[in-house]
């Protein structure tokens, strides 16, 4: 089964492409892509690609470690 879904805000795009009867390395993925942008953060187009357990291990360090932070 093919699950496939996307998140964009003004500086990020976030997919995720899993299937789950695809025996393949690297056919379950999560891309980080920088959006176009002419503000301060400009740094082009790029993008990261991770494996789901690649991803699952850095949503388990951010929460580690954001959960303590005081953001405002």
């Amino acid at each position: 089964m093919k699950y496939t879904k996307t998140k964009n805000t003004k500086r990020f795009a976030f997919q995720i492409d899993r299937n789950t009867t695809a025996k393949k390395a690297g056919s379950n993925t999560v891309t980080i892509s920088t959006q176009p942008s002419d503000g301060q953060y400009n740094v082009g187009q790029s993008s990261l690609v991770l494996t789901v357990r690649e991803a699952k291990a850095l949503n388990i360090f951010l929460a580690d470690n954001l959960s303590s932070i005081d953001v405002g």
